[in-house]
């Protein structure tokens, strides 16, 4: 009988867990901000929406919850600067039309590579 109500209390609290890691979507205006999770329930992209396409800024983050990534849309397009950090790298890259256009990858305030 433990094992029953064991099981059945382990597979209610998958089903909680599972329920938490789902996307969530809030009107803002004309706007609806939208927030998907990892697996851990950490939150991995927070962002806006118009139209049902990806506008205005975005953030992403791993499952850690740390930063990995941030940037601009216009009506589901990237656009302008945007920025991606892997360990002690900045990556700054500068879309036009939904193409990258250059490429900077700074360490500590430096720029170390271009690429365009």
């Amino acid at each position: 009988m433990k094992k029953a109500v064991f099981f059945v209390a382990l597979m209610f609290t998958a089903f909680i867990s599972a329920q938490d890691v789902k996307p969530t979507y809030e009107k803002e205006g004309k706007m609806v901000k939208a927030t998907y999770y990892h697996d851990n329930g950490e939150i991995a992209q927070v962002g806006t929406m118009l139209d049902g396409k990806l506008h205005g800024t975005w953030f992403m983050f791993n499952d850690q919850g740390k930063k990995i990534a941030s940037g601009q849309y216009e009506n589901g397009a990237k656009t302008g600067k945007w920025f991606f950090w892997k360990e002690d790298v900045l990556r700054e890259v500068d879309f036009t039309d939904n193409r990258i256009a250059n490429v900077k990858d700074w360490n500590q305030g430096e720029v170390v590579s271009v690429n365009q």
